[in-house]
């Protein structure tokens, strides 16, 4: 009974074990099949990442091309602005150089329009004239007493 007693007990134990064994199997199983979800999981995160990195990067890429296109309009606005500084310039030179001009013509116009009476009346000299009538002699003499003293004044 002795050798029957110890099978016994093998037998026992090694239900046990199998038992045991089946249990960390399943636990195994289990832990592989979450492992390999989890898994899934991430790579479906992943992939998911990976499209918005791509995306990030055409719109990136839209952005500095648009940048780029703003730059070069600016540029060119920038050119016309100084064109059309530069010719609005040229026209305030020629006006301002054809002001300059009419103005020295009037100053010149005014000027000699104010020397020529003085000179006129010095080379035309004064001439007095007088009417004597018959009835109004003592008025006549006193108008010939003044023309007179203005002409020995003058002289």
């Amino acid at each position: 009974m002795l050798g029957f007693g110890k099978l016994q007990v093998l037998e026992s134990k090694i239900d046990i074990y199998e038992d045991l064994s089946k249990e960390m199997l399943d636990k195994l199983e289990r832990a592989v099949t979450t492992i390999s979800e989890n898994s899934n999981k991430i790579a479906v995160v992943l992939e998911r990442h990976e499209n918005r990195l791509d995306e990030s990067d055409k719109s990136d890429q839209l952005i500095i091309k648009m940048i780029e296109e703003l730059r070069t309009e600016n540029r060119r606005d920038h050119q016309k602005t100084s064109d059309r500084i530069d010719k609005i310039q040229r026209k305030v030179d020629q006006n301002q150089k054809f002001v300059i001009g009419v103005s020295a013509v009037l100053a010149t116009l005014v000027t000699v329009l104010q020397v020529i009476p003085p000179i006129a009346k010095l080379l035309t000299g004064a001439s007095n004239s007088a009417i004597v009538s018959e009835g109004n002699v003592s008025l006549n003499e006193s108008l010939r007493r003044s023309v007179h003293q203005s002409n020995s004044f003058s002289t």
